[in-house]
């Protein structure tokens, strides 16, 4: 069994990736993005998951997590959060009278999952969780999470973003999840 893209040691801290099949772009709605929130603050409080960096883009999330010991192993918090995000994300999608791309979404979704058992794919399968064993590496991904808003043209300097502890990291007030800071 290969030891690539597994939570090996769960005192260190991960690098991952969350992406919607597809690429498609589900959290532009705030209704789609609070349920992620909210399922992440749940696993804060609940199951031991420490989040040290985040980003919350149109199509993927990037973290840098951790577990406090003795609590819940990240491929299982991981594996809820993406059980419990995508259930309440299709659900809203379908309930949502607004959503002008319902159709086109859930057929992306169906036509996903369409060799595999459930009705729905929402996420792309695995993390890729990468462990950030030294100072560098880990600097370097929390970098790369804060500069992706602008990358993609977003913001100008990363602390502008709201969906993103890079304004925890830059001391500034308004903040969406509880971060532990390195």
């Amino acid at each position: 069994m290969s030891k690539k893209y597994k939570f090996l040691d769960q005192s260190q801290c991960y690098f991952v990736t969350l992406s919607v099949v597809k690429w498609i772009d589900i959290f532009t709605r705030k209704e789609y993005i609070d349920i992620v929130i909210d399922s992440l603050k749940f696993c804060q409080q609940n199951k031991g998951l420490v989040i040290h960096a985040y980003v919350i883009m149109t199509n993927h999330i990037h973290l840098v997590i951790s577990s406090k010991e003795m609590e819940v192993e990240l491929e299982y918090i991981l594996r809820d959060i993406k059980k419990y995000t995508s259930a309440n994300i299709l659900k809203a999608i379908k309930d949502n009278p607004f959503e002008s791309r319902k159709n086109w979404i859930l057929w992306l979704f169906e036509t996903e999952a369409s060799h595999k058992k459930q009705k729905y794919q929402f996420w792309q399968h695995g993390n890729h969780p990468i462990e950030l064993s030294n100072s560098s590496l880990l600097n370097q991904k929390i970098e790369y999470i804060h500069q992706n808003p602008v990358r993609n043209g977003i913001v100008n300097e990363p602390d502008e973003y709201l969906l993103s502890s890079a304004r925890h990291y830059s001391g500034k007030k308004f903040k969406i999840l509880d971060v532990e800071l390195i």
